[in-house]
């Protein structure tokens, strides 16, 4: 089967700048899944470093916990291992316009319109991160650890994610499988924010299954923050939604960008100010550090949009992981067209 898709990739390959694109991501996949090993042994083998075993294991039990507690289906899914020859995995590039809060969009097969394009040809990367800011693009270029491929193959578990610490782990095991279970198309920021929800609470609540009251504090700890820096994201997305309505068409153009200036100045003094002092879990001087721009906001937000409604819905359903999940999945088929939206009206009922 894997052949015969790379064989059809090169195929799509002579003909169109995506046939390529799809060709080279399907050429690196292959590369991915014919490394694999199989996890079980590498765990049991006392060749394998004690840390790399533990991890190993821990990774596993986070996959039994996905399925038997939370109903996320994982197939072989981290099952295996890839060792790959490099520390970082694929560089996922967004780009945005300045004076309108808009992402560039990238149509693939399966998925549809997706808000971001990630490169295994990190010199092709920068080369498409260039073209977009010579267009006159906000431009985002960031390294991604792991990725799902939807239940399409068996994802492995790879070594770019191994530097993660214990909670990282589990919660990018949880997240990805979220994808596995409900993905709606064309819906990349629910699609996003949705599985951080999952991967972030299932953390949390496996943890604490174990007994392990540290890391489900600090899984906590670490929603908490996210959802602290969400709500900063909405409202500077609101800010400068409402400066560019102010000021529409040509002859509002400098007025736009000078207010997207001002708007990310304004976040940068209340992250500083008013945000790090609250931070728990992530480093204050993250604050102070992060990138602000319209394709750094708008590519956080693919993330973090509408965390407090998936946590009304997880309170409303009395904290239990796996009926929030289902309840908001019900949800989101209701609305195809906005699943978002039938997401924050339930849950403000429910409040």
């Amino acid at each position: 089967m894997l052949l015969g898709i790379l064989a059809g990739a090169s195929l799509l390959a002579a003909a169109t700048p995506m046939g390529r694109y799809l060709a080279r991501g399907a050429w690196a996949e292959g590369r991915i899944l014919l490394r694999r090993e199989p996890i079980a042994r590498l765990a049991a083998d006392s060749a394998t470093p004690p840390a790399v075993r533990a991890k190993l294991r821990l990774v596993l039990e986070a996959r039994a916990f996905a399925v038997d507690s939370l109903g996320l289906p994982a197939g072989e899914a981290f099952t295996q291992f890839s060792r790959l020859d490099h520390d970082t995995l694929v560089l996922v590039l967004s780009g945005a316009y300045r004076d309108r809060l808009a992402l560039v969009t990238w149509w693939f097969p399966i998925v549809g319109r997706v808000p971001y394009k990630g490169y295994f040809d990190f010199a092709e990367a920068r080369r498409a991160e260039q073209a977009l800011a010579a267009d006159g693009y906000d431009t985002y270029l960031r390294p991604s650890p792991a990725f799902s491929t939807l239940g399409f193959f068996n994802d492995p578990l790879l070594s770019t994610t191994m530097g993660e610490d214990s909670l990282s782990l589990v919660n990018t095991v949880i997240h990805e499988l979220t994808h596995n279970r409900f993905y709606a198309k064309g819906q990349a920021v629910f699609d996003e924010s949705f599985a951080s929800f999952v991967g972030a609470r299932g953390a949390a609540r496996f943890f604490r299954s174990r007994g392990d009251t540290v890391n489900a504090r600090r899984a906590e700890a670490r929603w908490g923050d996210d959802l602290l820096l969400g709500a900063v994201w909405a409202r500077a997305y609101g800010a400068l939604d409402s400066a560019y309505r102010a000021h529409p068409g040509a002859t509002g153009l400098s007025a736009r960008l000078a207010a997207r200036d001002s708007v990310h100045a304004r976040t940068r003094r209340e992250l500083v100010d008013s945000v790090a002092p609250r931070l728990v879990a992530i480093d204050p001087r993250y604050a102070s550090r992060v990138r602000l721009d319209n394709a750094a906001l708008l590519a956080r937000r693919i993330y973090s949009t509408g965390l407090e409604d998936f946590d009304g819905v997880f309170a409303r359903e009395e904290g239990q992981v796996r009926r929030a999940v289902e309840r908001i999945i019900g949800l989101a088929r209701s609305r195809p067209d906005a699943p978002g939206a039938a997401v924050r009206a339930w849950a403000g009922v429910a409040r």
